[in-house]
């Protein structure tokens, strides 16, 4: 690979169904949170609430930005058994789910 190495960036942006409950949210929050230490791969995970005063989140009110060293521990990760058992506990929750996946530019 010539180049100086990028990190892959897997945004994540949740909104959640109205029903949902606060503690089911909360579990939501740590079970996403535990994939880093469950998934090799994983190079960094950080998380957050919407504090924006634009109002423009559209109902999504958390981000989960995970980092991977490349694609293919990102395309691990994808199919891992933790990870989809976090996705199986996370869908009855879910309104709708916004991915994006970059390489991060850096100036």
């Amino acid at each position: 690979m010539s180049g100086p190495m990028k990190t892959l960036r897997h945004l994540v942006l949740l909104r959640f169904k109205a029903e949902a409950s606060a503690d089911a949210i909360a579990a939501i929050e740590l079970g996403f949170v535990a994939l880093r230490s469950q998934i090799d791969g994983v190079h960094d995970l950080e998380w957050g609430t919407d504090v924006s005063p634009e109002g423009l989140a559209k109902g999504y009110t958390h981000a989960f930005m995970l980092s991977f060293d490349d694609a293919a521990a990102r395309d691990a990760y994808l199919p891992h058994p933790a990870h989809q058992a976090f996705v199986a506990q996370l869908k009855p929750l879910l309104d709708d789910v916004l991915v994006i996946d970059y390489f991060a530019a850096h100036s």
